[in-house]
């Protein structure tokens, strides 16, 4: 680990950078998102709108997801009745990332169309779940946060503030970068993202101030930040000044951006962790789920003879002749 100074080397697309910035008794991590992303989002003829909100899903993934201590996976999922039904994105440790989305195309344009193409509007309502998958041997822990018109920085938020009860800012931003080559211009997505987190070493200096008052009454102030602790307000207030572009444009490296907000107070920079788009699917895995089928269910599957199995995450096409799989149920 190590300080970070004015001149500090540039950092690396898909990859998150933790940090610490002891003065302020904040930790953080830092996600840079390039040809990974691209590569998601290419895979599909998503609307730019829908590229957007994965790539904000990615991003958050990316950010928690990394900070697992143990093999497993850690999945992001919405369920909504807005425009986009659904995004997944599958984060498996140590490094391995996949995401998709589900959506109506027609209701997503004519959102768009209205001026109503933030996340919030094209979620709708429903909720957000955050599962972290330790294996077969291991139960599996859920935090699940509803989507009231709520982005999804909001409702991280408020899963930290209900779940962890630990105070933490996240901000996240997606964009485009169009580039020229051989064939014209070409658009290239790229995600950034920060989190940062209260943990003072003294538990009563905490104080969780991201709940909404619910059913008090009218004129209830939402944010009680006159107990808030003056370094968690410092650095929560750093945060908030971060713009878009500062996340994602390539010229603005983690390092650089952490400098810019917290030099003052000194902040450092630990072992930066790297990130691939792979997805887990293969023939083997199609293979065995078409067995657990039964006969019948196969014949309504098959069309000319053939059986076709598109992945969801990654779009490959699995082909397949329904023979074999009738002459093993026939054993």
């Amino acid at each position: 680990m190590n300080d970070i100074e004015a001149a500090a080397a540039p950092g690396g697309d898909d990859s998150v950078l933790p940090f610490q910035v002891e003065a302020l008794d904040a930790r953080g991590r830092v996600v840079t998102l390039g040809p990974a992303l691209d590569t998601i989002l290419g895979r599909h003829d998503y609307p730019p709108s829908v590229s957007r909100l994965l790539g904000e899903a990615v991003a958050l993934t990316a950010l928690l997801g990394t900070s697992l201590k143990f093999q497993g996976r850690f999945i992001v999922q919405t369920q909504s009745d807005g425009p986009v039904h659904m995004l997944v994105v599958d984060f498996e440790t140590p490094d391995r990332i996949r995401a998709c989305a589900r959506f109506d195309r027609a209701a997503v344009e004519a959102s768009v169309a209205e001026g109503r193409d933030r996340p919030e509007h094209l979620l709708g309502n429903g909720h957000l779940a955050m599962t972290v998958d330790q294996g077969t041997n291991m139960s599996r822990y859920q935090g699940v946060v509803p989507l009231d018109g709520r982005s999804l920085e909001d409702a991280a938020h408020q899963y930290f503030a209900q779940s962890e009860q630990i105070p933490t800012r996240v901000r996240l931003a997606v964009g485009e970068l169009m580039t020229r080559d051989q064939d014209g211009l070409r658009r290239e997505w790229r995600a950034g993202g920060l989190l940062v987190q209260f943990l003072p070493e003294a538990p009563e200096r905490v104080r969780v101030r991201d709940l909404h008052p619910g059913d008090a009454p009218e004129g209830t102030p939402d944010d009680l930040g006159d107990d808030e602790d003056d370094a968690w307000t410092e650095a929560r207030s750093l945060v908030e000044t971060i713009e878009d572009v500062e996340l994602t444009d390539p010229e603005v490296t983690a390092e650089r951006l952490l400098y810019r907000l917290f030099h003052e107070r000194g902040v450092r920079v630990f072992e930066r962790q790297p990130l691939h788009e792979q997805c887990r699917c293969s023939r083997e895995r199609v293979d065995d789920m078409l067995r657990s089928f039964t006969g019948e269910e196969r014949r309504d599957m098959t069309v000319d003879g053939r059986i076709t199995v598109t992945c969801e995450f990654c779009s490959t096409v699995y082909d397949f002749d329904p023979a074999p799989f009738e002459s093993s149920d026939a054993v």
